[in-house]
């Protein structure tokens, strides 16, 4: 984890002083949202802001214009002006950048012009609606992962693609150079283990995209997450998880259960609709999401403001999430990032 010493109250000595892996990734990655003006355009004033935000909270890196930056909705220039802002607004940790397509030749064309912006890593969601036989998930990925010499993770989340990515496509493309990480969003950890122990011997790293999971997924390997919860609670997000890399899991666990309520507010609409009214409530940005999503409903506004002011009043380590919790709702599997 980045040290955190100087600029929150939430680093420890096991968090700044853990050793260093040969994982190429490990710690907390929020995954960004893209502000929107009143006019429905890309706000990069307030943009460049929260990433220059979660730098000094710590973060170890990026992750513009994935899905919960709301890729879907946005042009291919809108999506490489994303990527040049935060890497502009950002000094000392990796951009990572979604990329991913349906197809192939469309994700090759933008992890190229990703590339060009100076993204330092990619995120390649696997192809949804198609649906591809095993050969055709290889031919995709390995596609790019030869023709782009960037690091690569390859995300896998069944909820939003109609399909989970074979784990013996997964450990195969494990074996290329540029293809180093896998987003875990699937909600299955059984499976989740399986990759991680099938590809211990490369250099592979296995990150969460599942807030709820990310302590479980780091207690069976895992080296991270790509988080939302991060964008809101970045030092509390980056306490858990150096707490968890460095051995210290009573702190981690703490954490964990301190973090669980905001997690399961942040997933009661669909991502990135409450996370974008979360950072509007902590003055981050606006609440707009693009058509077809809209903003949080007025209720679950009030619910969340109410339990952001309680974490705002609390030092670390004090919530109380029974005095706190909202109302349960559970998350479809993979709807994290």
């Amino acid at each position: 984890m980045t040290d955190t010493t100087t600029t929150t109250p939430y680093a420890t000595q096991d968090e700044t002083d853990r050793d260093a892996t040969d994982e190429p990734f490990e710690g907390v990655y929020p995954a960004m949202t893209t502000p929107f003006t009143d006019d429905n355009e890309v706000d990069h004033e307030q943009l460049a802001d929260n990433a220059r935000y979660l730098e000094r909270a710590g973060v170890d890196g990026v992750v513009p214009v994935g899905s919960t930056g709301e890729s879907a909705t946005m042009t291919h220039d809108e999506h490489v002006d994303v990527i040049e802002t935060v890497r502009d607004a950002v000094e000392d940790v990796p951009v990572i950048a979604g990329t991913g397509s349906n197809n192939t030749a469309e994700a090759l064309s933008l992890s190229r012009r990703a590339a060009d912006a100076g993204a330092d890593g990619l995120l390649l969601i696997s192809p949804y609606y198609n649906k591809p036989e095993p050969a055709g998930f290889l031919e995709h990925y390995r596609t790019i992962a030869d023709e782009v010499d960037l690091p690569q993770i390859v995300y896998n989340v069944p909820g939003r693609t109609g399909q989970s990515i074979p784990v013996d496509v997964s450990v195969e493309l494990a074996e290329h150079p540029n293809i180093q990480g896998y987003k875990a969003a699937s909600g299955d950890l059984n499976l989740i283990s399986e990759v991680i122990e099938r590809t211990r011997d490369e250099e592979f790293a296995v990150l969460s995209g599942d807030d709820g999971l990310t302590l479980p997924v780091l207690s069976i390997g895992g080296t991270g997450t790509i988080s939302v919860v991060a964008n809101v609670e970045p030092e509390r997000s980056c306490a858990m998880v150096g707490a968890a890399l460095s051995g210290d899991y009573d702190r981690a666990r703490a954490l964990h259960h301190e973090l669980s309520p905001l997690v399961r507010e942040l997933f009661a609409e669909t991502n990135p609709i409450p996370v974008k009214e979360a950072m509007h409530v902590r003055g981050r940005g606006g609440p707009l999401v693009r058509s077809p999503l809209s903003r949080l409903s007025g209720e679950r506004r009030e619910t969340l403001r109410e339990l952001l002011a309680e974490y705002d009043e609390a030092a670390p380590g004090t919530v109380d999430p029974e005095a706190v919790e909202p109302e349960a709702v559970e998350p479809a599997a993979g709807d994290a990032e």
